[in-house]
């Protein structure tokens, strides 16, 4: 019987790591595929954050323990805006309170810096449907960092 229990755990472990790993699998394919449909180079994180800086900033760079204020634009691969900030206005947040895709992407900025963050959705939303953004969906970030 603890055999059979230890089977049934191990399968279930496997199979939910494997799930796990196909959704990154599909993920990056599908970062890619946008790079490449959009004539994009973008350097890639090893925690499967691609990102693209367009303006580096300032040396300065911001950490979890900052609030940051930024102006950025939220879309899915296929075009679909999810949010934005509009007229000029910007938005303050702690760091340690976003997304971790933002997280681990803003801190790449200095103030003043500007470029594009691409997110996996294990960075992002995982399996949960968040608003008008499905589940498992890759999120593209045109970000500009105001301040932190």
């Amino acid at each position: 019987m603890k055999t059979l229990y230890l089977l049934l755990a191990f399968a279930v472990l496997t199979v939910g790591a494997c799930k796990k790993e196909d959704q990154a699998t599909i993920d990056r394919d599908i970062i890619l595929s946008y790079l490449e449909a959009n004539n994009l180079t973008a350097e890639e994180d090893p925690s499967g954050l691609f990102y693209i800086i367009d303006v580096p900033g300032g040396q300065q760079k911001p950490t979890l323990a900052n609030s940051v204020t930024v102006k950025y634009k939220g879309y899915l691969t296929n075009g679909t805006v999810f949010d934005e900030t509009t007229n000029g206005n910007t938005a303050t947040f702690p760091l340690s309170n976003l997304i971790a895709g933002w997280q681990i992407g803003i801190p790449k900025f200095g103030r003043g810096g500007k470029g594009v963050l691409i997110v996996p959705s294990s960075l992002g939303y995982g399996s949960r449907r968040v608003g008008s953004i499905p589940a498992n969906s890759v999120l593209v970030f045109d970000m500009e960092l105001v301040n932190f």
